[in-house]
C-alpha cells in the first residue's frame, strides 16, 4: 500500500487487528528485511512495517535528512494511520528513529523493542582516524590531480573501492543523508524516553557494538537489555527463536500491566 506524505510516496503493509505496533528498518534495508517479525505478532496485534524514505519502494528525501526528518515523517504517518498510542520496534537506523519519537511524544509511545540500535556516536580509535584521513588524503588526490571526461563517474568508483559499506552502497543524496546521520548523537534524548523499553543485542555486532546498549540501558529509565550469543547486528534474525520468546515475554508482560 502507499500513503502520500509531505509530497512523498510511502510505502508500507498492515495486517492484523489489536494494539497497533510499527516496524521500522535498518540502513539499505526494506520491510522485507523485517518479515519474520511482522508475521510472529500479526496475529494478534494490528502490525505495520513501512519502507523508510529513500529505501524499497519508497521515494527518496529531495532534501538532506538527519534523524529529525525521518521522526516527523514517521510521526505523520502515524498521524495519517490515526494511531492514538502505538508499540514501536526499530532495528540500527529504525532504532534511532524511535527513540527521537520516545523522547519527544511520551503520551503517544506505550513501550518500544530496539534492536541492535544506532544513535550514538561511536568510540574512535586510532585506526579510525588514520583510515578516515587517508580516505580524505586519497579523496582530495583523485579530484585535484587527474582529470577525466567523467569525473562523477570515476569518483564513484573510488567511493565503491575506498568507502565503508554502507557509504558504498548509497548513492545520491542518500549517501550524504548517511554522512548526516552516523555523525548525530542521541544520547542526550535517552533520558527523555518513558516508554518500557526492550533492548536487544548481538554479542557480536560490530556495527552498533553492545557498549552501545549498556549506555542506553544506564540512561532510558524503564528498560532492560538482552543479549544473544553468537549473534551480530541483525541479532533478530541470528537468534530467531530466542528473539520471538523474549519480545512475546516483554509484550505479554505489558498487556498485563494495562500498558
Amino acid at each position: 500500500m502507499k500513503v502520500n506524505i509531505d509530497d512523498l510516496s510511502i510505502n508500507y503493509i498492515c495486517e492484523g487487528e489489536g494494539n497497533p505496533i510499527i516496524i521500522l528498518h535498518g540502513w539499505g534495508a526494506n520491510i522485507q528485511t523485517m518479515i519474520p517479525i511482522f508475521n510472529h505478532l500479526k496475529d494478534r496485534f494490528q502490525v505495520y512495517a513501512l519502507d523508510l524514505p529513500g529505501f524499497g519502494e519508497s521515494d527518496e528525501p529531495k532534501e538532506v535528512w538527519g534523524s529529525k526528518e525521518y521522526k516527523d515523517i514517521i510521526k505523520k504517518f502515524i498521524d495519517k494511520m490515526n494511531i492514538k498510542r502505538v508499540t514501536l520496534i526499530g532495528h540500527s537506523h529504525g532504532g534511532r528513529i524511535s527513540i527521537l519519537l520516545a523522547s519527544q511524544y511520551t503520551k503517544l509511545i506505550d513501550k518500544m523493542i530496539l534492536i541492535d540500535s544506532a544513535g550514538l556516536i561511536p568510540k574512535r580509535k586510532a585506526k579510525y582516524y588514520i583510515k578516515v584521513y587517508s580516505f580524505k588524503t586519497l579523496k582530495f588526490i583523485y579530484k585535484s590531480l587527474f582529470f577525466w571526461k567523467d569525473k562523477k563517474e570515476t569518483m564513484e568508483k573510488f567511493y565503491k573501492k575506498f568507502g565503508s559499506d554502507d557509504y558504498r552502497s548509497s548513492q545520491g543524496i542518500m549517501r550524504k543523508i548517511m554522512v548526516k546521520l552516523v555523525n548525530e548523537n542521541l544520547r542526550p534524548y535517552l533520558k527523555n524516553v518513558e516508554a518500557s523499553t526492550l533492548l536487544i543485542w548481538g554479542r557480536d555486532d560490530d556495527q552498533t557494538p553492545l557498549y552501545m546498549g549498556k549506555i542506553m540501558e544506564e540512561e532510558i529509565k524503564d528498560s532492560g537489555l538482552v543479549v544473544f550469543d553468537n549473534a551480530g547486528h541483525f541479532s533478530y534474525i541470528d537468534q530467531l527463536y530466542s528473539f520471538k520468546v523474549v519480545i512475546d515475554k516483554f509484550l505479554g508482560e505489558c498487556e498485563t500491566n494495562g500498558k
